[in-house]
């Protein structure tokens, strides 16, 4: 049975080139087409399916576990990599391992029923060749869900920051308007906007309007303490504003003590106690 594995894993090596060359004549027109739009260059998706192919001959001819495994896991990687590079989507990356498959069996068949090898020897085959391919298609999932993961990490940054409005009104000094609930992470990329904006338009006040903060408990004044005391050691001083009655009576529920911070009720009687007057 070995030298069945064997003999069928030096023709699939032999032959790399012919069934890399079938794989376009078992993918659909339209996948093809797409593949030829997105840039990939010919002779390096060539070179790509045919260094697969030879790995799963390789696999066939006794090939050591870990080194079949890491053969398959790093060519997906790399195809996957080129793959993201001209934008081709995961599912015709995908769709182009099962014409691997489609193609490497019709050669298969053929050499088998040549040879009149017993239907055990195919299963034989099939047990190593495909867990091989299934591997190739898991890796290029990971490798396209990590990039994916990465990009919406950025994009919800930018957003996050977007959320954080420095809003200058006049000379050294500024408003920031919060909308939304607060918590650790978010309270963090606050202090972080205010500290560097406080520092590059050289603010002395900010007034750090909470009105659309739905809820302040514990945790929320404990952060808005935070950031005050951080903006307090930069030499900006804050003025909390926005405080609605029903969450004054949370805070004076949960014996939040505010009397450290300057508050007043709203933007109007800050901006006056900062010397905006009407004329």
């Amino acid at each position: 049975m070995k030298e069945e594995l064997h003999y069928i894993g030096h023709k699939i090596q032999e032959n790399a080139w012919q069934i890399t060359l079938n794989i376009p004549k078992v993918q659909d027109s339209q996948h093809t087409q797409q593949l030829e739009e997105s840039g990939f260059p010919l002779e390096e998706r060539i070179a790509l399916r045919e260094e697969l192919i030879g790995y799963l001959g390789q696999a066939l001819c006794g090939e050591k576990e870990s080194v079949k495994n890491d053969n398959v896991k790093n060519w997906s990687m790399k195809l996957s990599m080129r793959a993201i590079h001209f934008d081709v989507p995961l599912s015709q990356c995908l769709r182009a391992i099962a014409a691997y498959r489609t193609a490497l069996w019709d050669t298969l068949t053929e050499e088998l029923h040549k040879n009149n090898f017993s239907a055990i020897t195919m299963l034989d085959v099939s047990k190593i060749i495909d867990p091989l391919l299934d591997k190739a298609c898991s890796v290029i999932s990971n490798v396209y869900e990590n990039h994916t993961n990465e990009l919406m990490a950025i994009a919800y940054s930018a957003l996050e920051e977007l959320s954080v409005p420095v809003v200058p009104i006049a000379d050294g000094i500024a408003v920031i308007p919060l909308v939304g609930a607060i918590d650790t992470r978010r309270a963090s990329l606050i202090m972080k906007v205010a500290l560097h904006e406080g520092a590059r338009l050289n603010l002395e006040h900010v007034i750090l309007d909470v009105s659309g903060v739905p809820i302040i408990d514990t945790m929320v004044a404990d952060q808005l303490f935070k950031i005050v005391n951080a903006l307090k050691l930069s030499g900006i001083e804050t003025v909390l504003t926005g405080i609605r009655p029903e969450i004054a009576q949370t805070i004076m529920s949960l014996g939040l003590d505010f009397h450290a911070v300057t508050t007043k009720f709203n933007m109007k009687h800050a901006l006056h106690d900062l010397g905006f007057r009407k004329r």
